[in-house]
């Protein structure tokens, strides 16, 4: 997959294919627009393109926000080409573009930046100037700047349309398998693993330890059964979210334990997949009540990782999990 960040570089392409976006997450619904602009590309020996934006449009309109992502750029990169996307273009997003008018949008950036001839977007998609146009507005100007707009009807999981924002909600109230649900895919936080107080491995938990980026979205303290890859293998694990109550509170940590394994983990990089909430943070009496609570907790997520992993296999999704969890 090409990357280019300037529309004065960018080559004619045969029948640009072109969806519009920022695609937090890839999830579901953005799995439909990139589907829908492989396909319109393969029927005419097309070139399916993604245009999106950097930094992220609220950075730039709304400086003040702390804004949290459902996957790194680098992730962002490796799911579009993935799923077949040979151009991505990525605007610089400035207070300048987001004055550009519907209208100069469409021709300026689209017809002439671009030269596109199909556009697949949303049916909710809006854009422009204030937002003030939306797909009735882009089809009409595709007529005068000659592209097609595909409209793609949104994706509903559960009784309710899938977006970024309902997942970062499900996340951050550990509603991880829900949240799956709406990516296609299980929430994946990938990190190095670093040094901690080694407490974990005197009380015959060793844990790996994973310092939280604070522009990631992390679900919500507790206990995990999760699926962690590491020297090149997926292997169970139970993971834990949280500040260490029991003992004297520190930095919010991701710590992964590997069931029946026993290796150096120190400075490598681990990804970490959430199957399944087990239970909340809670604070202990002594550590002896804490490991009593853990040997329950680890019954109760090697039978939910048992039942994932069958299913996983049964339904011939265990390569697709492989592909598109972190990388």
């Amino acid at each position: 997959m090409r990357v280019i960040r300037d529309l004065r570089s960018f080559p004619r392409a045969p029948h640009p294919v072109v969806t519009i976006g920022n695609f937090d997450g890839q999830h579901v619904g953005h799995q439909a627009l990139l589907a829908e602009v492989v396909e319109i590309s393969r029927r005419h020996q097309g070139t399916p393109m993604v245009l999106t934006f950097d930094p992220h449009p609220a950075k730039v309109l709304s400086p003040g926000i702390a804004l949290q992502y459902l996957t790194s750029q680098e992730e962002k990169f490796d799911f579009f080409e993935r799923l077949g996307i040979t151009e991505l273009i990525i605007l610089e997003f400035t207070k300048q573009l987001a004055s550009v008018t519907p209208q100069e949008f469409a021709g300026t950036i689209l017809r002439d930046g671009l030269g596109v001839r199909e556009v697949v977007v949303g049916e909710n998609f809006v854009f422009g100037s204030r937002r003030s146009g939306n797909i009735q507005k882009l089809a009409q100007l595709g007529v005068a700047s000659n592209f097609q707009v595909h409209p793609v009807p949104p994706v509903h999981v559960e009784g309710a349309i899938v977006s970024s924002t309902r997942i970062r909600q499900l996340l951050q109230a550990g509603k991880v398998k829900e949240a799956a649900a709406c990516l296609g895919r299980p929430y994946c936080l990938s990190e190095q693993v670093i040094h901690g107080e080694h407490r974990g491995e005197k009380i015959g938990w060793p844990t790996g330890n994973l310092r939280l980026a604070p522009d990631r979205v992390v679900p919500a303290d507790g206990i995990y059964a999760t699926m962690a890859h590491i020297q090149g293998e997926w292997m169970p694990s139970i993971s834990y979210i949280g500040r260490r109550p029991t003992f004297v509170e520190g930095e919010r940590l991701l710590e992964v334990h590997l069931f029946d394994q026993c290796r150096s983990l120190y400075g490598q990089r681990m990804h970490v997949s959430f199957i399944d909430y087990i239970r909340g943070d809670q604070q202990f009496v002594n550590v002896d009540e804490l490991l009593r609570q853990m040997d329950r907790d680890a019954i109760h997520a090697r039978r939910v990782l048992d039942v994932w992993n069958k299913d996983l296999a049964q339904h011939s999704r265990l390569t697709a999990f492989h592909s598109t969890s972190c990388s």
